[in-house]
């Protein structure tokens, strides 16, 4: 089975929908799964962390070269996204693995951790949430407006809040990249004083329309605080402290919750530390992996 964790880039069918994969780096293996859902996957390449890792990066179904369920854009619940994720590790010979879930990414880590722990030999929730709905929505726009105020004058900053006033009427794959471009700079700690290192990213990003619909038409409502204290698997919180959809208070609430978690906040970094801060990510990331 070493030949499927050969790098580059690989295609399974699971269940009927084709799994793309790739594979960069060396060492142990840790799996990572993007945001979105439904954002392409590449900006989460972490060459930091790859030279000591063999990162596998999950594109995630409904998204990329992995196939599309046949409810589309409906069904992408987290627990189907989990689903995905034991196929691949069972396609891999892995009965256990490292996982990184990034933003909703994490929200598919935490399910996996809760209900097959016994696949996981530690879980990193990177910008992630312990919930969704209107509670974590009205705290995003608290963020959002500090941002605003942290750019006041800057020309820029219009186009940025159009984008995020557009976010509620997403209806097409078009639309989701022009508005993940959009919002984009208000990811970064600093995106417009790094813009020769972050100005390319929003063009190189596109994305999907993911529903937020299960097969029945039903919310995929996500409120884990009730069960983070029964988490068992190792577990590493990791968020910028200028990440205006999954912030500090997030993963507090994460690390609170988890029995034995370790937080590691990055202080110039908003919603990307693997790119704003990529040594010292990689340093916590690794680090946790050793142990």
């Amino acid at each position: 089975m070493t030949d499927r964790l050969t790098p580059g880039t690989h295609t399974v069918e699971l269940d009927g929908v084709v799994q793309r994969y790739h594979v960069h780096g060396q060492g142990p293996v840790c799996l990572a799964h993007s945001g979105g859902p439904g954002i392409t996957w590449e900006y989460l390449r972490m060459p930091a962390v790859e030279e000591h890792l063999t990162v596998v990066y999950v594109e995630p179904i409904g998204t990329g070269g992995s196939g599309r369920l046949a409810t589309h854009p409906h069904g992408y619940t987290r627990d189907r996204y989990v689903q995905a994720v034991l196929g691949l590790l069972d396609h891999l010979g892995l009965e256990r693995a490292h996982f990184l879930g990034h933003s909703h990414g994490g929200f598919v880590a935490q399910r996996l951790a809760l209900t097959h722990p016994e696949r996981v030999a530690g879980v990193v929730l990177y910008d992630s949430a312990p919930v969704t709905g209107p509670e974590h929505g009205k705290e995003a726009m608290a963020k959002v407006a500090e941002f605003a105020a942290r750019n006041e004058g800057n020309p820029e900053l219009p186009a940025v809040l159009a984008a995020f006033a557009s976010l509620g009427a997403l209806s097409s794959d078009e639309d989701v990249t022009v508005a993940v471009r959009g919002i984009m700079p208000a990811y970064f700690a600093d995106f417009w004083g790094r813009l020769a290192e972050f100005g390319p990213l929003p063009e190189q990003t596109s994305g999907v329309f993911i529903s937020g619909l299960d097969a029945g038409l039903e919310p995929d409502v996500i409120d884990d605080r009730a069960l983070l204290g029964s988490l068992e698997v190792p577990t590493l919180v990791l968020v910028g402290r200028y990440d205006v959809i999954c912030g500090v208070r997030w993963a507090e609430e994460l690390h609170d919750g988890v029995p034995g978690s370790r937080l590691v906040v990055f202080e110039r970094s908003g919603h990307f530390a693997h790119l704003e801060e990529p040594e010292a990510f990689a340093r916590a990331v690794v680090g946790f992996v050793a142990r």
